[in-house]
């Protein structure tokens, strides 16, 4: 198993961007499935988007449009560009990976 620890998260107005990375203590070539999820206060936790090995991806209908989803083997590194953000947006954002678990998880606040 490797280790998940996300970045990027932080206090953004309501239109902007930031841009998520979850880096893996090792490779995440042979991970078949790496995703993000998110959970608001009171909320259960939900898929945001993920990206299989062979690049296909698949987002919640709530993000389509707005967020990009993106892994660079290479780097070991997870990806979650997040445009025109929402209020509704705000929660703790977490990586995953299948067999691996989860990260430890990045705040994401939104103002109106």
């Amino acid at each position: 198993q490797v280790q998940l620890v996300e970045s990027g998260g932080g206090l953004v107005q309501a239109g902007g961007s930031l841009r998520l990375s979850c880096t893996a203590s090792g490779s995440i070539f042979s991970i078949n499935v790496m995703g993000w999820y998110r959970q608001a206060p009171g909320k259960q936790r939900e898929l945001v988007a993920a990206v299989i090995k062979n690049g296909d991806t698949n987002y919640a209908d709530s993000v389509k449009g707005r967020f990009t989803i993106s892994r660079d083997n290479a780097k070991n590194t997870v990806y979650l560009q997040m445009n025109s953000l929402k209020p509704e947006d705000t929660a703790v954002y977490y990586c995953w990976g299948s067999g691996q678990g989860w990260g430890q998880g990045t705040q994401v606040t939104v103002s109106s």
